[in-house]
């Protein structure tokens, strides 16, 4: 083979080096490294817990009457109205009474007509004992007079029970308060035609009050009967002392939650209507030793939940699952996972991976470094150093 001429070299290095240039720029670029994010960390500590659940609630009567006519009719007129105090035998309202009136009459008239058939036998029977006084008439006649005499008196004497009876059906269509109180509501107007025993008119009776309000499931051990709370009224700063006087015995169907009735003591009443706050007290649970940390510490991780853990050697993050217990305001109560003295990052916690490298994030104006007081000594309650940007 003849050697090859010096520009033929020539063209066959820069081809290779054109073909080596080419496959240079067909290859992905190198992956570039992942950022060191800056986070926030608060050291563990154990602390008390005073758990301070608050519940609204709602003041209402002990006692509720719910009024209404004893028999059918259109009502006429309504005296009473919403928020009005009414003392017993107040006048509430009023049915048409015509119809009933014309009852009594009837029932009047059958006590005329049945009065005078008694004293027609009564008179037969008066002359039929001067007869067998005279031996004109036998005995078993006299008994048929008798007879006829009693049966006439006990007409007569239904005749009166129907006359009463109708006289007080004519009564009944004035409904009149039976109890001292305060009107709450009012289920029908005048125009409209009501049946015995429909509810025209509601009355909280006077007297001692309660505080409702509606319990989850979750939260029902704190307010068993008999639990001290305290009770302050929304509309003002006052408060008040009570105590869980009745817990429901069954879930509401809709809300699945349990009704409480409170007690209030003292002399001191709300007005009926009025707006509560209600705050449980639990002196067994005060006091205990807990680990807490911000709810924003905490992710999901599979079925549970879990949080990051700086390591300060390597200053990357690892993952702990945690068991939360409860809540305390906007902290979480852990009952197991962590120790005092563990750094957990505390914001930002869902862009973190396994094994990242972080630094810790320095505020403004306060030199926040590993080796500080507060990042590295374990507080008796958990302190705030750093969160994730």
């Amino acid at each position: 083979m003849p050697p090859l001429s010096t520009s033929s070299q020539a063209a066959r290095w820069a081809t290779a080096v054109l073909v080596t240039l080419a496959l240079a720029g067909c290859s992905p670029p190198p992956a570039a490294p992942e950022p060191v994010r800056s986070v926030k960390v608060m050291t563990v500590g154990a602390s008390g817990l005073t758990l301070q659940q608050e519940f609204a609630g709602e003041v209402r009567p002990r006692v509720e009457a719910r009024l209404g006519f004893r028999v059918a009719g259109k009502i006429v007129q309504r005296q009473a109205e919403v928020g009005q105090h009414v003392n017993a035998g107040a006048l509430l309202a009023q049915l048409d009474p015509q119809d009933y009136r014309l009852a009594a009459d009837a029932a009047r008239a059958q006590v005329a007509a049945a009065a005078t058939n008694r004293d027609l036998a009564a008179a037969d029977y008066k002359r039929y004992v001067t007869l067998r006084e005279q031996n004109f008439i036998s005995g078993a006649e006299l008994e048929r007079r008798e007879t006829a005499l009693k049966a006439a008196q006990a007409q007569f004497e239904q005749a009166q029970a129907q006359l009463a009876a109708q006289g007080n059906q004519a009564r009944y269509t004035t409904l009149v308060a039976d109890v001292s109180g305060v009107v709450t509501a009012v289920e029908a107007e005048p125009g409209q035609v009501v049946a015995a025993g429909t509810p025209v008119v509601r009355i909280a009776v006077d007297g001692p009050r309660d505080v409702v309000f509606a319990v989850p499931e979750d939260k029902l051990a704190a307010v068993r009967a008999g639990t001290a709370v305290v009770v302050r009224v929304w509309a003002g700063s006052e408060t008040l002392q009570g105590r869980v006087r009745e817990v429901a015995a069954s879930a509401d169907p809709v809300t699945r939650t349990y009704a409480v009735k409170v007690l209030l003591e003292g002399a001191q009443q709300p007005p009926l209507g009025a707006t509560v706050a209600v705050l449980p007290q639990s002196p067994d649970r005060d006091g205990v030793s807990v680990i807490r940390i911000p709810t924003s510490a905490l992710r999901q991780e599979g079925q549970g939940s879990a949080v990051w853990v700086l390591d300060q050697p390597t200053m990357t993050v690892k993952s702990q699952a945690v068991q939360v217990a409860s809540a305390d305001g906007n902290e979480a109560v852990i009952a197991s996972g962590l120790a005092p003295g563990m750094l957990v990052v505390s914001a930002g916690v869902h862009v973190l991976a396994p094994g990242q490298k972080v630094t810790i994030w320095r505020d403004k104006g306060a030199a926040t470094r590993i080796g500080h007081p507060a990042v590295d000594a374990p507080a008796a309650a958990p302190t705030l150093t750093s969160a994730t940007r």
